[in-house]
This record gives C-alpha cells, structure tokens and sequence, in this order.
C-alpha cells in the first residue's frame, strides 16, 4: 500500500514557476513508477509527466515538454514536479499518482494509487 500527499500548489501569474512535490508513505515506493496528472474544469484527467522507478527514464504530455521536468527521490520517498514558464491554460488539479510496476507508464487507468490533489491556477 502506497499513501501519497501532494503539495505547492497555489496561484502564479503567467510566465511564473511553481514546484510540485508528492511525499509517498510505504516501502515499495522505489519499486513503483510515478505520475503527475491533472484534470482542469470540465476536462479529462491527462497525464503531464511520468517517470520510471529509477528516475533513468521520464516522459511528458506535449504541451508541458521544455517547461516541466519530473524528478524523483527514491531515498526520501519523493516525486517532484517543477512547473516553469506557466501558462493559463495549465490552472488544473494536479495529481501526484504511483503503479505497481516499475516501468514508464502513461496510461490514466493503470495507476493503482492517487492522491488528493493539489490546486495550480494561472492568472493571465
């Protein structure tokens, strides 16, 4: 059983940065690929990033490549997500979310835990 909190989310005008970070409870964590994911209002839940156990291998939705950058602590139990050159149409919930195996993985469903939510809006 993994728990996962996400937190540093807030409101930041556009052009501004933001770091995510999720801090995960359980001791398979580093066993576990992980992803960001996001649902604006009246939107789909998508992915934004997601990373490999090991940190070696990342993967990001096109409209966040060259602005985001997933990163994971295995030692600390952490996944972050450091948000750059925001943009308005970026305001969304923000999901931290982990699977039960260890390879890249960018499909919303195959996620085994989730959590929260952290609130991200962008003000033009």
């Amino acid at each position: 059983q993994v728990q996962l909190a996400e937190s540093g989310g807030g409101l930041v005008q556009a052009g501004g940065s933001l770091r995510l970070s999720c801090a995960a409870s359980g001791r398979t964590f580093s066993t576990h690929a992980m992803g960001w994911f996001r649902r604006a209002p009246g939107k789909e839940r998508e992915i934004v990033a997601a990373i490999n156990w090991s940190g070696s291998a990342t993967n990001y939705a096109d409209s966040v490549k060259g602005r985001f950058t997933i990163s994971r602590n295995n030692a600390k139990n952490t996944v972050n997500l450091q948000m750059n050159s925001l943009k308005p149409e970026d305001t969304a919930v923000y999901y931290c979310a982990a699977v039960k195996t260890p390879s890249l993985n960018l499909v919303v469903g195959a996620y085994d835990y989730w959590g929260q939510g952290t609130q991200v809006t962008v003000s033009s």
